[in-house]
């Protein structure tokens, strides 16, 4: 009986190192990088940010990096059981899936969302792009490539009204179909239903087999992002003012560093 107590399960392993690496690798691309440092960025000094930044990643992001992936390698244990080597910080592994488990729910709203509009840009005229939907209203402007000069104001000339973008309707009235107010429940928005339904089952089948099949599947989700980055990268380079953007966006702002919130954006 006690030898059946003291036998640990074995656990499955990567089917290579490069698929490991991979991995690892697939994790540092996300919506992170891609949507939320550039904001940041921005948002806290431009340049200057990096400095909090790359602080931060040293201080605590590598050291937590190589505590998590060198333990999880001694022990081939789970985020929960591994602490058994000091129960004391069992805590730690419990407080990690719980994280994990919100964040997930936080992302794969945003993913959902985003495959709700990969789907609708198929169509040849872009349905956020154009007013006269159902879900405008008589605030809907929509701003062509051309200029601004529009009609917009000897139809509206005698309404006291607010112009809304297209856009920021479609996103509203479409997507979101924000109730009039908190008391308000609204009703289910059975596209986003559908497109969240799809996101969790591709989640299911990329994980039900473990890392044998993970592994493989990080063979194109860990470089195309990459590949995606690299286009974009070339399209926005090649824009008109692209050097007059890039320049804002990176010109360091000094003084930010004295505040409080450039350092937490950093750390967080």
């Amino acid at each position: 009986m006690g030898k059946m107590e003291g036998k640990q399960q074995e656990r499955e392993q990567w089917n290579s190192k490069f698929e490991f690496i991979l991995s690892v690798i697939g994790f540092c691309v996300g919506l992170g990088n891609v949507w939320r440092f550039p904001y940041l960025c921005y948002k806290n000094g431009g340049g200057a940010f990096l400095i909090p930044y790359v602080i931060c990643a040293i201080v605590g992001g590598v050291p937590m990096f190589f505590l998590e992936v060198g333990i999880g390698q001694f022990m081939s244990e789970g985020g929960i059981s591994v602490w058994k080597m000091c129960p004391l910080f069992r805590g730690i592994g419990y407080a990690a899936i719980s994280v994990c488990n919100l964040l997930n729910m936080y992302y794969i709203v945003i993913i959902a969302w985003a495959l709700y509009y990969f789907l609708l840009s198929f169509q040849g005229v872009l349905p956020w792009a154009t007013c006269g939907n159902w879900w405008n209203t008589i605030a809907c402007v929509s701003f062509g490539p051309s200029g601004t000069n529009h009609t917009m104001l000897e139809e509206l000339r005698a309404v006291n009204i607010t112009p809304r973008d297209s856009v920021v309707e479609f996103w509203d009235n479409n997507v979101l179909q924000i109730s009039g107010g908190i008391d308000e429940m609204g009703t289910m928005v059975w596209p986003l239903f559908g497109t969240l339904l799809v996101c969790w089952i591709i989640v299911y089948f990329a994980i039900w087999k473990g890392v044998k099949v993970t592994g493989k599947i990080m063979y194109f989700t860990a470089t195309f992002p990459y590949v995606m980055l690299t286009a974009l990268l070339i399209r926005g380079v090649t824009l008109p003012g692209a050097s007059q953007g890039i320049r804002y966006y990176i010109e360091p702002k000094w003084e930010k560093l004295l505040e409080f919130q450039v350092w937490n954006d950093a750390g967080t």
